[in-house]
């Protein structure tokens, strides 16, 4: 490990451009949790009454109210986008690159980069954003910004927040379960429901920002394909490989000066092709991005 953490180091230090791609298991380094006590800190009841045991699941229950759909779903956009992961991994990915010409896809939606301190001029979330509702038809390709609306749902439901944005359950009281019907979001447009913008289907808006966003990514590859490049993997799976991953391994193998790094807790791999310009770290990120700081 010494050895690849050095090898990681070189790499950083000869590149030119540095173009991350990241996945779900980037912030699940950073402590964001779907599951266990985190879970039952802020789904107990939930998980008590429709047995389920995980975030994710909880988020594909067919509620059978909107009121209750929603009572879950700020819920989770608030302890997932607007509370801050207990480990500082994304701040530390920042002090590696923040000195070299970068750029970021990921497919995550928990707006962490942005929070980290990530210029947001380089980023290109694809896949959408927690912070973000959208109409449910869509009526239009526009998005609104949700924080005082999934704010005044979880107030709603009896949640107290504290000066450093954490949400805690109310004194000697179960939280309710459900949020008033003039919370409901709706689309300022044309009155329909509202939902998230998070792409799962083909209803999925792409707004103006994502295509800037999208534009500002096309023309940094374009820009850097014949510069030493380093395409830095981190977390990503194989859900939605033509995202990430297999476009990295493409450009590794088509640009001249191209290097790949694969950080991965379980999954850290590299085809034939490129193995030679390819290094890949098994491990927890977390620990992988502090000990090449303190190399």
């Amino acid at each position: 490990m010494n050895e690849k953490i050095q090898q990681l180091r070189d790499a950083l230090s000869r590149s030119d451009a540095v173009v991350i791609g990241a996945g779900a298991g980037l912030s699940t380094a950073a402590g964001f949790i779907y599951t266990g006590k985190r879970f039952q800190q802020y789904f107990g009841d939930f998980a008590r009454k429709y047995r389920f045991s995980d975030m994710y699941s909880g988020g594909f229950y067919p509620y059978p109210t909107q009121q209750e759909f929603w009572a879950y779903w700020s819920r989770y956009i608030y302890v997932n986008r607007y509370m801050d992961p207990p480990k500082p991994v994304y701040q530390n990915l920042l002090k590696l690159v923040q000195a070299k010409d970068y750029f970021v896809l990921t497919t995550n939606v928990d707006h962490c980069f942005q929070k980290a301190g990530f210029d947001q001029q380089r980023l290109f979330y694809t896949q959408g954003d927690f912070g973000l509702f959208q109409c449910a038809k869509p009526c239009r390709q526009e998005t609104f910004d949700n924080a005082d609306a999934v704010r005044r749902m979880v107030l709603a439901q009896g949640f107290s927040i504290a000066k450093d944005g954490a949400l805690t359950w109310p004194q000697d009281a179960q939280p309710a379960m459900a949020i008033p019907d003039d919370l409901l979001p709706r689309c300022p447009r044309c009155g329909r429901p509202q939902t998230l913008n998070l792409r799962s289907d083909d209803q999925f808006a792409e707004d103006q920002g994502w295509h800037a966003a999208a534009e500002r990514y096309a023309r940094f590859l374009e820009d850097h394909k014949n510069a030493k490049t380093l395409f830095l993997e981190a977390g990503v799976g194989w859900n939605t490989p033509g995202i990430i991953k297999l476009p990295f391994w493409q450009m590794t193998n088509d640009w001249p000066d191209a290097f790949y790094v694969c950080l991965n807790f379980g999954e850290a791999e590299a085809p034939e092709d490129i193995r030679e310009r390819s290094l890949c770290i098994n491990g927890d990120i977390s620990d992988v991005l502090e000990q090449v700081l303190e190399a």
